[in-house]
């Protein structure tokens, strides 16, 4: 039995390696290597653990990064993708304010909460460091911001804060986590955009910061497309409908579990060969 630790941040790595099983189970019984109320089950196959803020996370278990995840759609896909038994990274702003994420943390283990100010790009690569071991199977850009605009009336400072939030995030966040990314198994990255960020679909006017950041977005995931192509990593830009949301309000079309449990089916299809599409919750595809 080879047993190694390693450190960065605030994650601690073990690894264990099965060589002798019984050779390490002697020494188990004996005290030598581990404390006495240590349960740990090994299999013919390498395990790996980390130790995140006293969680286990199982390395071989998948895993989903989730940006914005305190409400709305964001939280939807954290429960969904803890049923599944996905161990899900869910990043929110502020985590004294997330009373639901949290109590959705106490009822599964497998979800840990983590600060993130996707607008701030030093935060980014503070949790970028401190997760640098674990593997990110999926990561899912969905934290975005509406800011009000029309011809009459739109504010820079908003536009460049939309453009923060909802187009330039997400490339950071990309960029950033890389390297967990190419660690997982599943390679695919995620962004939820807007059917308002279609060129062709623009038909009415307005929205002007709403709409052009997310055209920017869609272009960013367009270029990821062909740069993430060759390390083997799959792209996906997902309208999630109308949805009611504290975004959409309570007049849109389709309700939360509905979007939801769409937008991961079409993530759940998602290979190499389909890369790149701009699809909606139902998969029906969009034009740019």
């Amino acid at each position: 039995m080879k047993i190694t630790f390693g450190q960065t941040g605030s994650a601690v790595v073990i690894k264990f390696r099965r060589h002798n099983l019984g050779r390490y189970q002697k020494s188990a019984n004996n005290k030598k290597k581990f404390h006495k109320k240590s349960r740990l089950a090994f299999s013919f196959f390498s395990i790996n653990l980390i130790l995140l803020n006293k969680k286990y996370i199982v390395m071989n278990q998948p895993s989903v990064l989730i940006t914005g995840s305190n409400r709305g759609i964001g939280l939807k896909l954290v429960e969904l993708y803890a049923k599944k038994n996905f161990y899900v990274l869910a990043t929110c702003r502020d985590i004294s304010r997330a009373d639901q994420l949290d109590s959705m943390a106490k009822q599964y283990s497998n979800i840990q909460i983590l600060a993130l100010d996707v607008a701030q790009s030093e935060d980014i690569q503070k949790l970028a460091n401190t997760l640098k071991k674990q593997p990110i199977d999926i990561l899912i850009n969905n934290a975005g911001i509406w800011r009000s605009s029309s011809l009459s009336s739109a504010s820079k400072q908003a536009w460049l804060e939309s453009f923060t939030t909802n187009a330039i995030a997400p490339y950071e966040i990309a960029q950033a986590f890389l390297p967990n990314i190419l660690d997982g198994s599943l390679k695919k990255v995620v962004s939820i955009t807007s059917k308002m960020g279609s060129i062709a679909d623009n038909t009415s006017g307005g929205s002007y910061i709403y709409r052009s950041s997310k055209s920017a977005l869609n272009m960013v995931m367009r270029s990821l497309q062909h740069d993430l192509q060759s390390h083997g990593i799959a792209t996906l830009t997902l309208h999630p409908g109308w949805v009611q949301t504290d975004m959409g309000g309570m007049n849109a079309l389709i309700n939360v579990d509905q979007s939801v449990v769409g937008m991961m089916e079409i993530i759940d299809s998602l290979t190499l060969e389909n890369s790149g599409q701009f699809v909606d919750y139902a998969g029906k595809t969009i034009a740019w």
